[in-house]
């Protein structure tokens, strides 16, 4: 029995005035090409991941690359051992990754043109095929991002009985001749985890299977981080109303892979903890139902702090009813679970770091204006991020609700709600990576077609070619931030 009611809305969906139409024929042009077939689609997909599992299996260590970790995984030390890889050039790398990216997204636009037009491929083949391939890709060394270096250290210093929300990486033992500490790009060397307590311990695991071998613990991360997306993609499939939708979006969706699975990126929990409280919170018919999505919603707040938008997303349909009983045990679980996980673990000390991070300027929208106020006068700066600090959430409302009227009113209101916020978060926040949609990439998969799907195809896409450096300097604006 599903609860949650459709949205009712007085006014029809506003339009999306010149540039969604003129979007819309492209695509509905393109759509109807001989390139919406399956078997190109399908091969751009592939391509697009072979391209970036190659960069990771040319990886160098010691050398750091702009891509890839300096770290060997067991398919890449493999692979250069009995067959040999070619060094790749700074310049080709970033070459490489950036067509891969692209002919990513084309993949996955190609796959859902098709999937229009009336290919429909068995959901479960699709996903096991998926999970096969994320299997075999978690081998390879990290590709485009440095966070799972930073999960490691903070892991190694938890291991060590020490407070990774206070030690930073570059304290470890040993200093920069640590094994962890080398790894960690050095803009984040002296940062604190900004995680929470839940994702701490998966860190804390990882490094006790690890121990004083890197890259053990960077393989556990990424088989654990995998373990997630896959489990997501699972719950898709027997959760979505169209699941051969649900699967190309997420599990086979390869822009997805390349960022979530081959980064090994903690996004991965936050989206399994989210979907599981939606799907729930759906399904609720007794009180025992409001306290379970309430602690998951708390399990997500232990994950990473923007989980608040889960709640939020989840709070409104009950408001929405004035369903205030349920609403008010729902949030009083999510927070006493919230609160208890970092009161007995590392205590509130832990939510420091996530206040220092948050007033970081690094998303492409907001870039400019500290540039600028730099250039004009340097001592503006601080008054211009603190500005930005403000304005940036009553913008990210606004966009949320233009998004959520732009939905069918026939969808759920937690699944649109949700979507909606998430989305507008990635857009708006003054620091934003390609992993931060894996929320809203999740609740879109549950949703049926909307012109949502393409612009955060090209929100992904975009972030994606920005931020491919595996975290080392060249390129800056990678790093571990909630």
């Amino acid at each position: 029995m599903l609860v949650d009611p459709p949205r009712q809305l007085a006014e029809p969906p506003i339009p999306g005035g010149r540039v969604e139409a003129l979007m819309g024929r492209l695509i509905k042009v393109l759509a109807h090409s001989p390139l919406a077939r399956p078997l190109p689609a399908v091969a751009l997909s592939a391509l697009g991941l072979f391209g970036v599992a190659f960069a990771g299996l040319c990886a160098t260590a010691p050398n750091p690359s702009q891509v890839t970790l300096p770290v060997l995984l067991p398919l890449t030390a493999a692979v250069q051992h009995y067959i040999g890889m070619p060094v790749l050039g700074d310049g080709l790398e970033d070459g490489l990754m950036s067509a891969s990216i692209v002919l990513s997204v084309l993949g996955l636009a190609m796959m859902l043109w098709a999937n229009s037009r009336g290919w429909s491929p068995s959901p479960r083949k699709v996903f096991w095929t998926a999970a096969g391939a994320v299997a075999v890709l978690v081998n390879i060394t990290p590709v485009g991002s440095a966070d799972v270096a930073s999960y490691a250290a903070y892991g190694r210093i938890a291991s060590l009985g020490l407070n990774p929300y206070v030690v930073t990486p570059s304290q470890l033992p040993g200093g920069m001749h640590n094994p962890y500490t080398a790894l960690v790009s050095p803009q984040w060397r002296n940062t604190p985890s900004v995680y929470g307590p839940i994702a701490t311990w998966t860190h804390l695991l990882a490094a006790e299977i690890g121990g004083a071998r890197p890259w053990l613990t960077i393989w556990a991360l990424m088989v654990m981080t995998a373990a997630a997306f896959v489990a997501v993609g699972y719950i898709l499939l027997r959760t979505a109303a169209n699941p051969v939708r649900a699967v190309l979006l997420w599990i086979a969706n390869p822009l997805l892979i390349v960022e979530f699975v081959m980064g090994g990126h903690l996004d991965n929990y936050l989206a399994l903890a989210a979907i599981t409280a939606i799907v729930v919170s759906r399904r609720c018919a007794r009180r025992w139902h409001d306290l379970v999505v309430g602690l998951l919603v708390g399990i997500s707040g232990g994950i990473q702090i923007n989980a608040a938008l889960v709640a939020l997303g989840i709070a409104i349909p009950l408001i929405h009813d004035r369903a205030w009983a349920r609403l008010a045990r729902t949030a009083a679980t999510a927070l006493v679970t919230t609160a208890a996980l970092y009161f007995f673990s590392w205590g509130f000390t832990a939510l420091k770091p996530v206040w220092t991070a948050s007033k970081l300027v690094g998303s492409p929208v907001w870039r400019l204006i500290p540039v600028c106020a730099r250039a004009i006068d340097p001592q503006s700066l601080p008054t211009v991020t603190t500005v930005i600090g403000i304005a940036w959430a009553p913008l990210m409302l606004a966009l949320a609700w233009y998004l959520y009227n732009r939905l069918s009113p026939d969808v759920p209101t937690v699944l649109a709600a949700t979507c909606a916020l998430t989305f507008a978060w990635v857009i708006v926040a003054p620091w934003s990576l390609p992993w931060y949609t894996s929320i809203a990439w999740v609740t879109l998969a549950l949703l049926p077609r909307n012109s949502l799907t393409r612009w955060l195809t090209l929100a992904t896409g975009t972030l994606a070619l920005l931020h491919f450096n595996g975290g080392w300097p060249g390129i800056t604006g990678d790093g571990p931030t909630p």
